[in-house]
């Protein structure tokens, strides 16, 4: 038998291309997991009231879905806001929704139905308290609301929560020191412009587009929430009370309305969130797309823009669901 010798040169190009191979292998393992077909199913995105934040960043996050996600089916389902939002998910009637962080803290604390189950994809984006009162009634302070027609929020909203805690930390009963109102943000501005209420309390991110369409029809002021309110508050509110913040809501959040000056407030969390019945790659797949999302959907929906990646793992007092822990290790730098 005849053998020819083979060139150095020849043996490592041969060797480098097995190196190549092997690194190439590696690299579609890690990007194309065998054994991982892509999310598919039916799911349900509990959203909020008609008209505000959570209902309008639903519909427009819903489309980037279908296209990062096409065996996935998503259904929005409305909502009075965050405490029903959150009784959804836990029971299992819905996969994911959005909930201030305030919300969730009492639904786990109270040890509602299915509260150990719940988990975190993302924090959002700070959903801002305002006090939106007719500029005619003359109401400077949360103190003022005494004995006046306030719009309050729904049953089950996250608005409700944090307006009964704020009247309380001012020295009202909710109850009896005001006469609440149960209406939500679809329905609030117009029953100020008709004298049926004398302010209602709105908490959501800025500019709220309908509050900011009312305030070009309709002379009203942004009432104050100062920090020594807040100071009350975090007294009165109980444990879950620490997820408030002093903040302001910036002068050109509604311009004129606010005098062109940033008017104090209290600020809390929004929460992306699900449950440990959800799969990891349909989580891990559904946190993508709301990091990716931001820049299209903030154009439409200001406070998406606040989605930020270094921030967004800080769910608590959620744990981070291991579908979203496996998106943000995929991404760190």
């Amino acid at each position: 038998m005849v053998t020819f010798p083979v060139r150095p040169g020849r043996v490592r190009a041969l060797q480098g291309v097995a190196v190549f191979l092997v690194v190439l292998g590696l690299l579609l393992w890690w990007l194309l997991p065998i054994g991982q077909a892509a999310p598919r199913g039916s799911v349900v995105f509990s959203t909020g009231v008609n008209s505000g934040v959570y209902e309008r960043y639903g519909k427009l996050l819903k489309e980037d879905l279908a296209r990062d996600l096409p065996e996935v089916s998503v259904a929005l389902r409305s909502s009075e806001g965050s405490q029903e939002n959150i009784a959804r998910v836990a029971s299992g009637d819905a996969q994911f929704t959005i909930a201030t962080a305030d919300a969730v803290a009492k639904y786990r604390m109270d040890g509602r139905p299915g509260a150990d189950r719940l988990s975190g994809c993302a924090r959002l984006y700070d959903d801002y308290v305002q006090l939106v009162a007719a500029k005619d009634k003359k109401i400077g302070s949360v103190a003022d609301l005494a004995g006046r027609r306030v719009g309050v929020g729904q049953e089950k909203s996250g608005v409700r929560l944090i307006a009964d805690r704020i009247l309380t930390a001012a020295g009202l009963d909710p109850k009896s020191g005001i006469t609440p109102v149960s209406s939500g943000i679809d329905t609030m501005p117009g029953q100020l412009e008709r004298g049926e209420l004398d302010a209602f309390f709105w908490s959501g991110g800025l500019p709220t587009s309908t509050i900011q369409k009312l305030s070009k029809r309709f002379a009203i002021d942004l009432v104050p929430l100062t920090p020594s309110l807040i100071t009350q508050l975090h007294a009165s509110g109980g444990a879950a009370a620490r997820y408030y913040r002093s903040a302001a809501m910036p002068a050109d959040a509604y311009g004129e309305a606010q005098g062109n000056k940033a008017v104090p407030t209290v600020a809390v969390a929004n929460l992306l969130v699900t449950t440990d019945r959800v799969s990891t790659e349909l989580v891990k797949g559904f946190t993508r797309t709301v990091i990716k999302s931001r820049d299209r959907i903030g154009k439409e929906v200001h406070p998406a823009q606040l989605v930020d990646l270094r921030t967004a793992i800080y769910t608590d007092p959620l744990p981070l669901h291991e579908g979203a822990q496996r998106y943000y290790r995929s991404v760190k730098p």
